[in-house]
């Protein structure tokens, strides 16, 4: 038991400050699941098989299903999942969690880290939940070994600190969020047609080859300079405090929210670029989301700063949506790719 904590947003009738606890003080058991070689064992029917494949997003799937014989199976008695455990994915995609539901239980696992037996009343949905947040995410990333393929330790997660309220707000939040992910799942497949088909649309509007009725007009090619300015303009009187971030993902996010803490580590943000709502902010990072680096345009409604290692630009002239769903495509990649420099920093 540590330092408490005060969330910014409460259900009415909590006010109890949550404390932050290590995980090896919520569960007596912190270990690996099976661990080697089972494919030997692996029968077309026999027992299910939890794999680090079936946990994504802190839900259990069965788009993929393995099988394991009953000699197998008898061997994994003491590892055997129960209902409410908790399980983390230990390689590749680390840090997925999902909650054991009773249908699984008994079930056997491969390369998880199994949280089980709590040593108080705890809500596994509130922790499962909580280990999909930023905060927990980049807590996670600090503690992640490997370069190639991501690992995580169950020893490593032993000493992860959690925020943890009283069991009755636990229940409360991990009911809520059980409520969400049934909606999700309810529409998640309408979603995913509609997320495939504003692709779709945008690969085809922005490459000309489909045309709304009564647009006949061709095209013309502007370069950037001509429908927008730089911005230059510098926080000198420190009159905004607020550091923006811009992630590939989740588009221009407040750094804190991002990263769990102002990464700027500085007090004087004179030199940081001003941002205004709309502003354009391109950041020259790339990564599996983002392969020359996203421009996203602040949504958030508010003013804030950017490091000076991003290029900030104000769009005139031209619809910002139109200008924000052109960046949402490939067609300006290419741009990039041929004139842009890559150093240590893969920017």
């Amino acid at each position: 038991m540590t330092d408490k904590t005060m969330p910014a947003l409460r259900f009415r009738g909590f006010y109890d400050a949550w404390e932050q606890r290590k995980l090896d003080t919520i569960f007596k058991k912190i270990r690996n699941a099976f661990v080697g070689t089972a494919t030997p064992y692996y029968v077309d029917r026999g027992h299910f098989y939890l794999e680090s494949n079936n946990i994504k997003n802190g839900q259990i799937n069965r788009d993929t299903e393995v099988f394991i014989n009953d000699v197998f199976y008898n061997q994994q008695t003491d590892k055997l999942l129960h209902t409410g455990d908790i399980v983390m994915v230990q390689s590749g995609h680390v840090g997925h969690t999902a909650v054991i539901p009773s249908e699984l239980n008994e079930t056997a696992a491969h390369a998880l880290i199994v949280f089980t037996n709590y040593k108080e009343a705890t809500d596994p949905f509130f922790l499962n939940y909580q280990f999909q947040t930023y905060k927990a995410k980049r807590k996670l990333e600090t503690i992640t070994t490997g370069n190639t393929i991501k690992h995580i330790l169950s020893s490593a997660m032993k000493e992860f600190f959690v925020d943890y309220p009283s069991f009755k707000e636990q229940k409360k939040i991990g009911s809520l969020f059980k409520q969400f992910d049934h909606l999700i799942t309810q529409n998640g497949r309408k979603i995913d047609l509609l997320k495939q088909l504003k692709q779709a649309y945008l690969q085809k509007i922005f490459s000309q080859k489909l045309r709304f009725d009564g647009f006949h007009g061709t095209w013309e090619e502007r370069d950037l300079s001509a429908i927008s300015d730089k911005v230059t303009e510098k926080n000198k009187e420190n009159q905004f405090s607020e550091t923006f971030t811009n992630s590939a993902e989740y588009g221009i996010i407040n750094q804190r929210d991002f990263f769990d803490k102002d990464i700027s580590n500085e007090k004087n943000l004179s030199g940081y670029y001003i941002v205004h709502e709309n502003d354009f902010v391109y950041n020259p990072r790339i990564s599996n989301y983002a392969p020359v680096g996203p421009i996203k345009r602040n949504k958030l409604g508010r003013t804030g700063v950017m490091s000076p290692l991003y290029y900030v630009f104000r769009s005139r002239g031209v619809d910002k949506k139109y200008l924000e769903y052109y960046f949402d495509t490939t067609a300006w990649h290419i741009f990039l790719k041929m004139n842009g420099d890559s150093g240590a920093r893969s920017d």
